[in-house]
């Protein structure tokens, strides 16, 4: 589970299987695996990382 800064200083939250770092790329450089709602707020920073054994865990911790 990550949380990113976007540059209108709203807050995004997500989960990955990536590396966090590598989703964050995705977000500022990607358009077809953005988020729709950072591609309008680039660029993004990384803020704060949870890293969990399952995926499912960082599901439930995101929302």
């Amino acid at each position: 589970m990550y949380i990113v800064r976007c540059r209108d200083d709203s807050l995004y939250v997500g989960s990955t299987a990536k590396e966090p770092e590598a989703r964050v790329w995705e977000h500022n450089n990607d358009e077809i695996l953005a988020a729709r709602c950072t591609i309008k707020r680039r660029p993004v920073v990384l803020l704060y990382v949870e890293e969990y054994d399952r995926i499912d865990d960082a599901f439930a911790r995101e929302k």
